[in-house]
């Protein structure tokens, strides 16, 4: 299964997924996955649900079953028998301009500020924040390179003037090597859950009720962007979406551009008292 998720060119972080999904699979059943069929993945995927498993986490298991079951087994009648949980299409939550700024001021520690001032700068994902190397930063052109994103993808995004100055005094302040935003031992760079633990800091010290994650700040950059007019298809291109379905989103959460758009009613000429 290692070998056909390595031919595939898929990402390390999907490879150790997609092996992680199929192993508890095994283990649940205490037998090989190749001795185990339709039934019991009905029955594994029945337990999950059973223990308020995420849809996010059933959808990851039902792609890991595919795959080891179309490609490793070659058994092509069985993937497609294997349902996806119904994704909920929840709103997500969005920070004010004001609220960015009050919440990455309570976050504890020059590099786990900086990091998240740079999620928010750009829109990235948590392991896309963790994981920029001072090469990436290109001064000269004001972009940044975001490499092997979601999907294994790469691309450039903006560099803030603000947060390019920002980033020189913080080189000046810990001289990172390699990685922007180190481990402590410096042999590599920080784990994604080390930005959620800073998130979930700031909250408990500003004793927000809105639970603040690195993707909030994402999102809040998509729709802050959205409501200062940028063009929904740059948007997309910037976050790194590969349908512009998931960026109309912002659409739906960007009250500034809800409030701006005119309703049908406007163009009737009515009154409150019918006429007569």
């Amino acid at each position: 299964m290692i070998e056909d998720l390595t031919i595939r060119n898929l990402s390390p972080e999907t490879q150790r997924s997609y092996v992680h999904h199929v192993a508890k699979f095994s283990r649940f059943f205490g037998r090989s996955p190749d001795q185990l069929g339709y039934e019991e993945v009905r029955a594994y995927q029945a337990h999950l649900v059973g223990r308020g498993v995420s849809w996010g986490a059933l959808n990851q298991t039902v792609c890991a079953l595919r795959f080891f079951y179309g490609v490793t087994l070659g058994r092509s009648d069985l993937p497609e028998r294997i349902a996806y949980a119904r994704t909920p299409r929840k709103l997500p939550v969005v920070l004010s301009a004001d609220e960015v700024v009050g919440f990455l001021q309570a976050v504890k520690g020059t590099r786990n500020r900086v990091a998240l001032m740079t999620t928010y700068a750009v829109g990235l994902r948590a392991a896309e924040a963790a994981r920029p190397q001072v090469t990436d930063i290109d001064s000269s052109r004001m972009i940044i390179r975001i490499e092997q994103g979601k999907g294994g993808k790469d691309r450039y995004v903006m560099l803030s003037p603000q947060l390019l100055e920002i980033l020189r005094v913080y080189w000046r302040l810990t001289k990172p090597g390699r990685w922007l935003f180190p481990r402590r031992d410096g042999r590599g760079p920080i784990h994604p859950q080390t930005l959620g633990i800073a998130c979930r800091a700031a909250c408990e010290f500003l004793g927000v009720e809105k639970r603040v994650t690195v993707h909030t700040l994402r999102h809040s950059f998509a729709t802050h962007l959205l409501e200062a007019g940028t063009d929904i298809r740059i948007i997309q291109v910037l976050l790194g979406h590969r349908s512009l379905a998931t960026t109309t989103l912002y659409a739906q959460v960007s009250t500034a551009v809800i409030g701006r758009t005119a309703s049908p009613f406007d163009q009737l000429h009515m009154e409150i008292t019918p006429p007569g």
